[in-house]
């Protein structure tokens, strides 16, 4: 009984049935959801029609298909090793890797077939263009700007490819052994060189440090000598005017106050307990004293 109601039922319906399944059907295939990492290439009849991206997204079923799909991630080509000859003939091995990312996949998918390797013969052109016109020296020291200006160049090949390169490396940079013996040799050479030149500015700083001391030495002396006399100078001075003022007699009483000076000292004198003094120095001391009475 209840079979017979359900097949007069999808024998009375079968037409809206059928209906609903077709549009559940076109529904789905026209609805396409893009992954935030991924691009959609939509054709119509074998011609681009438009690039899908991330989300949800609506086509025209049956007439537009998902040709391609493009992820837009980071991507990073592998290590690749090519012979170059620098300015100075010498013969390297450059290692290099390249980061890139699709930013147009129409243009990538249209203009190039395999663009890892389209990139690879790239980079090898443009890297051995590059080492040609420098030194060896030049590259070992250079090569933050010798990256730069690999990039660029390569930036401005695949520019048409819908590609932007992100970051361009150099691993390294390998010479033969002859070569590599030749620069150890040059790097000891060098080096012996500065260390000569440096042993010999150092003596000449030494000469001329002991100069500059010998010179101000010479200039202390100078300058205490002429203090003392101008000392002397003043005591004379002095002196003569205590002689003008006072006569003779002043004259006398200095002298005789120098000998009086000259017994002390030598009276000081260790282990002499007995000092001989001649009749003159005794007179002296007489003198010092009726001029130093009369003064007074």
């Amino acid at each position: 009984m209840m079979e017979d109601i359900i097949i007069g039922f999808l024998g009375n319906n079968a037409v809206f049935l059928l209906l609903f399944v077709f549009l559940v059907v076109v529904v789905l295939a026209g609805v396409r959801i893009v992954p935030q990492s991924d691009k959609f290439v939509v054709e119509r009849f074998g011609r681009l029609r438009s690039v899908l991206g991330p989300g949800i997204n609506f086509i025209v079923p049956f007439l537009d298909r998902v040709a391609h799909k493009i992820s837009i991630l980071e991507r990073q080509l592998p290590t690749s090793q090519q012979d170059a000859i620098t300015s100075d003939n010498v013969l390297v091995q450059v290692e290099t890797s390249v980061f890139y990312r699709i930013i147009e996949p129409e243009k990538t998918v249209y203009r190039i077939r395999d663009i890892d390797a389209a990139i690879m013969t790239t980079v090898v052109g443009i890297v051995r263009s590059e080492l040609g016109t420098l030194e060896l020296d030049q590259v070992q020291s250079n090569r933050g700007q010798l990256i730069d200006r690999i990039q660029k160049s390569l930036e401005k090949v695949v520019d048409d490819w819908g590609i932007e390169v992100t970051r361009a490396e150099i691993l390294d940079v390998n010479l033969d052994d002859a070569t590599r013996a030749a620069m150890m040799q040059q790097l000891n050479a060098e080096r012996a060189r500065r260390a000569q030149v440096t042993e010999a500015e150092g003596s000449k700083r030494s000469v001329e440090l002991n100069a500059d001391a010998e010179l101000y030495a010479a200039e202390q002396t100078a300058k205490a000598r002429r203090i003392q006399a101008d000392a002397e100078a003043y005591a004379t001075e002095v002196v003569a005017v205590a002689i003008r003022e006072n006569g003779v007699e002043a004259a006398q009483y200095q002298v005789a106050l120098k000998q009086v000076e000259a017994l002390s000292e030598v009276a000081k004198g260790a282990g002499k307990q007995t000092v001989l003094l001649p009749t003159a120095a005794l007179d002296a001391f007489g003198d010092a004293f009726k001029l130093l009475k009369g003064r007074t």
